[in-house]
């Protein structure tokens, strides 16, 4: 992949996810949409981003000139990562993505621990387990949020995170995914809001996004992991979301409950060499 890429590589994206999620998601569900300006903008700078920092794992397929599918990855101190995996709707079981796969796991050879989050996708799953992943199912909370049972001081431990706040963060990553973000907390930084907790009795972030929901969260324990979702969806709309939940993290699933959220299921955690991360809602595309 080039940076010229990037556009085009966005709209396949999101062309293929909304054909699956078309497929996949609940039929009690609103009908999907294609992906909003804003988070398509995410997605092109977050792309631009591993291209800089990762560029032997992103890569393109191509027939007659056209774009048919894209693999992005990422290494973060031994631990391979698989960002985006699409193909074009249409072009599935062809003989595409199974090379693109291959390119992307080549740039984490070596790698101790691999991780990725998969769709509901059943050809998606079934690719992902012979490449030798473990798939943990996971849950999303979503609904209209109970103001009422937002707890007390909600908040108090709670402060704005800034850039001086990495060195804690990658060392909060290292002890829930065995791995820091390094580079792509600044990225973050710059797309989503950043709440940080840091006590005697421990220390935990958590991204949101602009329009609402977690971008990701993790934490020492699991009492400071679930003072920043309280948080978290205390500054947040009524109407919320919170995704990537393991059976790892009943702490969160708990907080969804006491807040009168939905429990449905959502795709797998793909991991290969490690444990579902506790205190840990992983982000679905640097994890």
């Amino acid at each position: 992949m080039q940076v010229g890429d990037v556009a085009e590589a966005a709209d396949l994206s999101s062309e293929s996810f909304h054909a699956v999620d078309q497929r996949t998601l609940p039929r009690a569900w609103p009908d999907p949409e294609p992906r909003r300006p804003g988070r398509s903008e995410a997605w092109r700078t977050r792309t631009e981003h591993l291209l800089r920092t990762d560029p032997g794992g992103c890569w393109v397929a191509e027939e007659d000139g056209r774009m048919v599918g894209i693999a992005t990855s990422l290494v973060r101190e031994g631990t391979w990562i698989l960002s985006t995996y699409a193909v074009r709707p249409g072009r599935q079981g062809r003989g595409v993505g199974k090379p693109l796969l291959a390119a992307a796991l080549h740039h984490g050879r070596g790698s101790l621990r691999g991780m990725l989050s998969s769709s509901n996708d059943p050809r998606a799953v079934r690719v992902y387990r012979q490449a030798g992943f473990s798939l943990h199912p996971q849950m999303v909370l979503r609904g209209t949020l109970d103001r009422t049972a937002i707890p007390l001081g909600t908040g108090d431990k709670v402060r704005e995170g800034a850039p001086a706040d990495v060195d804690l963060l990658d060392s909060v990553d290292r002890g829930t995914r065995g791995c820091a973000h390094g580079p792509d907390h600044p990225l973050l930084m710059g797309l989503t809001r950043l709440l940080v907790s840091e006590t005697s009795t421990g220390s935990g972030y958590a991204y949101t996004h602009p329009d609402g929901g977690v971008a990701l969260l993790a934490a020492t324990n699991r009492r400071t992991a679930t003072r920043l979702l309280w948080a978290a969806l205390a500054d947040g709309p009524e109407q919320t979301e919170v995704a990537h939940v393991t059976s790892a993290n009943e702490w969160a699933l708990d907080v969804g409950l006491a807040g009168r959220l939905e429990v449905w299921t959502s795709g797998y955690l793909a991991l290969r060499g490690m444990r579902p991360p506790s205190a840990y809602l992983h982000h679905g595309s640097l994890l």
